[in-house]
């Protein structure tokens, strides 16, 4: 394999300071965006809001030029990562996106390493060759780098939500909704998991069909029901103005009830018409049989 050519090589370090030089800045540029939008939250937290709309298109540049140098960033590495097709006279059709989109977008940057590595591609593919990526002739600069350095004021809309996310993040009540209309008070029980749920006694039905059951028909339930757990409902939030614990309803006895009587008469469904065959005196001694106990 022959060597790499010098142009080759200059090209190699100067996308690799590119590269280097490009984050640095990005981190600088969003570390300024940071202060600009904390000083938009004072200004809306003062009230002045024409004041914030005017500044804040300031933030929305910073943000798009971010952006670009994201995108440069990214055509660099693929250039590094693909060096070794870039010594072909002729520019590859995998890599001219990339290197049309640098030759474009580098004179509108303020990076000096990425205007080297331009001059270095001019000289790699010829006038004629930049002359195509400066005027985009052949469509070939890549659409998101085209739009990111078009030279056109933020719109109405874009603007505004800057503003609500600026004062969303530091928790300026500006731009939100109003809060909606709190429940009345006497609403439904069940919204309230302290609310006392009444069982009558008299929902539980005499049971004579076993002692036991007897016994536990005599039974008085208690008269109030409280739920054993009390939750504090969690703090109001944007999305939910009154927050409402929804516990789940305490078993009722009626229920239970049912179930003991339905196993106390399944030896009587078992034994068929012998509960209508017995007489008069054998009732007689069941009932005295069950007053004694």
């Amino acid at each position: 394999m022959p060597p790499p050519s010098t142009l080759i090589s200059k090209l190699k370090v100067a996308l690799k300071l590119s590269v280097s030089r490009l984050r640095m800045t990005q981190q600088r540029e969003t570390a300024l965006a940071k202060v600009n939008r904390r000083q938009m939250a004072q200004l809306l937290e003062q009230g002045k809001e024409e004041s914030a709309r005017i500044r804040v298109e300031n933030i929305i540049r910073q943000d798009i030029s971010v952006e670009l140098m994201e995108i440069l960033e990214l055509y660099c590495e693929l250039l590094l990562a693909r060096i070794g097709m870039m010594e072909p006279k002729e520019c590859d059709p995998g890599l001219e996106e990339a290197v049309k989109s640098i030759i474009y977008a580098a004179p509108r940057s303020e990076i000096k390493e990425l205007q080297q590595v331009r001059q270095l591609l001019v000289e790699k593919y010829g006038k004629e060759f930049a002359l195509a990526a400066i005027e985009n002739s052949d469509e070939k600069v890549a659409e998101r780098v085209l739009k990111k350095l078009r030279v056109e004021p933020p719109s109405e809309t874009l603007v505004t939500l800057y503003l609500k996310e600026i004062a969303r993040t530091y928790g300026i009540p500006w731009g939100q909704t109003p809060p909606s209309t709190p429940p009345p008070e006497g609403g439904d029980d069940d919204d309230d998991p302290s609310t006392a749920i009444v069982v009558p006694a008299t929902e539980n039905p005499p049971l004579l069909a076993d002692p036991k059951a007897a016994e536990l028909s005599k039974a008085t339930p208690p008269r109030e029901m409280r739920s054993p757990i009390n939750i504090a409902p969690p703090s109001p939030s944007t999305e939910n103005v009154h927050p409402v614990v929804r516990l789940p309803d305490p078993p009722a006895m009626r229920p239970l009830a049912k179930k003991v009587a339905t196993e106390n008469r399944k030896p009587a469904a078992a034994a068929g018409g012998t509960r209508s065959a017995l007489d008069d005196d054998d009732l007689a001694k069941r009932f005295a049989a069950l007053k004694r106990l």
